[in-house]
């Protein structure tokens, strides 16, 4: 591996992508005056970014938790969790910092199915049926990391 990183034949480094939960970062991490979800998140990406200090370098955030692109698709939840969601998940990155989608979801499953959603299994579980097009339309977040990802890609291929 060494090796390759010294080889001039050996093709660069295009990007690096970040990809964080904005509900996992510190409270502390955020000046006092921000309290909605897109200034934190386009305060905590330049920031990053700038202290990163790399043109190649792009931050980005799963809004809330990862779980949010879950929710975009309903359809993948056992009935009874998806009978129990609220009306906000229509738009899964808006859901607020007071009850985030993992604590949603933790509280639907304990309450229907009297059972615990675990990250680690029920989430696997569940992105393994996700249909990445529904997360993509209805998660404008995700769809800018992708779209960035994939410009990335195409303008390295010219």
């Amino acid at each position: 591996m060494a090796k390759q990183l010294h080889d001039p034949q050996a093709r660069e480094i295009i990007a690096v992508i970040g990809l964080l939960d904005l509900y996992g970062l510190p409270k502390n991490f955020f000046p006092a005056n921000l309290s909605g979800f897109n200034d934190r998140y386009a305060w905590a990406k330049q920031e990053l970014e700038s202290r990163v200090g790399q043109s190649n370098f792009r931050q980005f955030f799963a809004v809330h938790e990862l779980e949010a692109w879950l929710l975009s698709d309903p359809n993948i939840f056992p009935k009874e969790v998806k009978e129990g969601f609220p009306a906000s998940i229509a738009n899964p990155e808006t859901v607020n910092f007071n009850q985030p989608p993992a604590v949603l979801l933790e509280k639907l499953y304990g309450a229907k199915l009297k059972k615990s959603y675990q990250k680690p299994v029920s989430g696997r579980n569940l992105f393994a049926k996700l249909d990445p097009a529904v997360a993509y339309q209805k998660c404008p977040r995700l769809k800018e990391m992708l779209d960035e990802m994939l410009r990335l890609a195409q303008n390295a291929g010219n």
